[in-house]
């Protein structure tokens, strides 16, 4: 049987490569646009069904570093992907999910050959040390560069059908404010791809696990509330309850029902953004003979709901659940690869065309606050503008002259264990919505702002501006283009934070440092309550002050 399916993969994989005389682009193939609850091809309207495979060697899941501790994105590969495209249409994907991108490298290579082979793309932005994490959730400049650049990177691709912004970013109560962040990426990507006059046909979204926060997170991130252009665009369900072959209640007991009754009123397209459970989970030879039977059930009846699916994972690297292994530069196809391609072969999902669909769902309630939900509807953070940054840090006058992050944590705790009120301008609290008019710039101009504030505070003698060396007295500048954003964030720190225009960067340049890896300081968990102490304080109390 095993020969049998090797000669059956050989057949497809020459098939593959004999009909690519006709094969499209990445600049010419059909775009995949949304309309409604569903996924069509741009061209004529007929809808696109996804099937899908993660295809990302070294990952890990939870923004951590794979074993290798080395990003590889696959689509600067282009040998690896002349060696993987073949099997990737032979198993019948039209679509990968690749995890990490290189925003400085080309990729037309494989973008080329994907199109050639009708193969979409879906991003995600993130990467491991530059994403949102829930322990210490932000939305800031670095991470704001970060997802643009990606999206700067793979905008002119049309097999690009979208972005995520988040992939099981949160999974417990107490890790729910961390969905704000998430969803203020989503509304910033979004509009930095209208800004960008990029095609209108990429979007933005989130994978979420399944949890007892997925019911919540599924209304928050579709929801309308008051925030501009905040709602996703997809929702993808990380899933992986189906196991073993299909009993006569399996439908029912593995959670598939339950999904289906709740996203069939979902108002944006859903897909099982991961799928593909190991019955056994012991590490035995059974880990590579999935049967994959969930499939007729995602593209049988639940295909009106569901836009199909992304199997995890197409490489077995170091995971158990790689459909093929790599053995230099030839490809072994696993039994589930088999099983697979069999299953999905089979299918017939239920289609509807654009013309003759009229979208009927309507945007869900935001979740209310509760012990399970913590963060609010609206606002949401603010736009990360790094011109706003530069301007603002330029205009002080006591600065930060230090690029070693480890010396940061410790003037943070310093000046805010001093006086609370001093850091209200960079506190983070998205239970009651309030965010401070610095709290979306990276930490030197956020120590720049503080320690100014403790140096104005000790009526400006020389010694409150020296911190271990880290600070000095500089002479202020003000831009002239930076006036209105030096007068929206104001003497406390806490006024509106406008959009940014074009690519977001700083015109005013300013030295940039790493935005991570130094300690967690105090302030991120001082919340509303010491904010309000600082409207109760006058910065006047600041007497007796303790220089260093």
């Amino acid at each position: 049987m095993f020969t049998t399916s090797k000669l059956v993969i050989a057949a497809a994989i020459t098939l593959v490569c004999a009909s690519r005389s006709s094969a499209q682009s990445w600049e010419t193939i059909p775009e995949i646009e949304i309309y409604g609850k569903h996924f069509f091809y741009a061209d004529n309207g007929s809808q696109f069904h996804i099937k899908g495979v993660a295809y990302q060697q070294n990952w890990a899941p939870h923004g951590k570093m794979g074993k290798h501790k080395k990003l590889q994105d696959p689509l600067t590969d282009g040998k690896g992907c002349r060696r993987d495209v073949p099997y990737l249409k032979a198993l019948g994907m039209n679509v990968i999910r690749v995890h990490d991108i290189d925003p400085n490298a080309n990729h037309d290579d494989c973008m080329e050959q994907l199109a050639a082979n009708h193969i979409y793309v879906f991003a995600d932005l993130g990467i491991p040390g530059t994403h949102i994490e829930s322990r210490d959730p932000k939305w800031d400049v670095g991470l704001y560069r970060r997802y643009t650049s990606a999206i700067d990177a793979m905008s002119k691709y049309k097999n690009v059908i979208g972005f995520f912004a988040g992939n099981e970013v949160f999974w417990k109560a107490d890790q729910t404010k961390t969905a704000a962040y998430v969803k203020a990426a989503v509304r910033d990507m979004k509009g930095y791809i209208k800004g960008m006059n990029y095609r209108s046909s990429l979007v933005v979204g989130y994978a979420g696990s399944n949890d007892r926060t997925t019911k919540d997170s599924a209304s928050y991130f579709a929801c309308d509330a008051d925030e501009a252009n905040s709602a996703i665009d997809f929702w993808g369900y990380n899933l992986y309850s189906w196991c073993g072959n299909a009993t006569e209640h399996k439908y029912h007991d593995s959670g598939y029902e339950e999904a289906y009754n709740f996203f069939k009123d979902y108002p944006v397209p859903v897909f099982f953004s991961e799928y593909g459970c190991i019955d056994a989970d012991d590490g035995s030879s059974l880990a590579r003979h999935r049967p994959f039977s969930e499939v007729e059930a995602i593209y049988g009846p639940m295909s009106d709901v569901f836009s199909g699916g992304i199997v995890f994972e197409y490489f077995k690297d170091g995971s158990k659940y790689g459909l093929v292994q790599l053995r230099g530069d030839k490809v072994k196809p696993y039994p589930d690869y088999t099983s697979l391609s069999i299953q999905l072969a089979r299918v017939a999902p239920a289609t509807t065309t654009k013309s003759g669909y009229i979208p009927s769902n309507t945007p869900p309630a935001c979740p209310a606050k509760s012990d399970k939900w913590k963060a609010a509807a609206v606002p949401l953070p603010p736009h990360p503008n790094s011109q706003l940054c530069a301007c603002v840090a330029d205009s002080l006058d006591c600065d930060i002259v230090t690029n070693d992050t480890h010396v940061y944590g410790k003037n943070f705790d310093y000046i805010c264990g001093v006086n609370h009120a001093l850091c209200a301008a960079i506190v983070r609290d998205p239970a009651l919505g309030f965010y401070g008019g610095m709290s979306h710039c990276e930490p030197r101009d956020q120590l720049a702002w503080i320690a100014n504030q403790f140096y104005k505070g000790a009526n400006q003698q020389n010694q409150a501006c020296y911190f271990n060396g880290a600070a000095n007295i500089k002479k202020p500048f003000l831009h002239s283009e930076c006036k209105d954003f030096v007068k929206n964030i104001a003497r406390l720190g806490t006024g509106y934070v406008p959009s940014p225009t074009g690519k977001g960067d700083a015109q005013v340049t300013r030295l940039s440092v790493v935005s991570s890896g130094f300690p967690r300081p105090i302030y991120e968990e001082l919340g509303m309550p010491l904010f309000v102490v600082y409207l109760c304080i006058s910065v006047m109390s600041l007497g007796a002050v303790v220089f260093l």
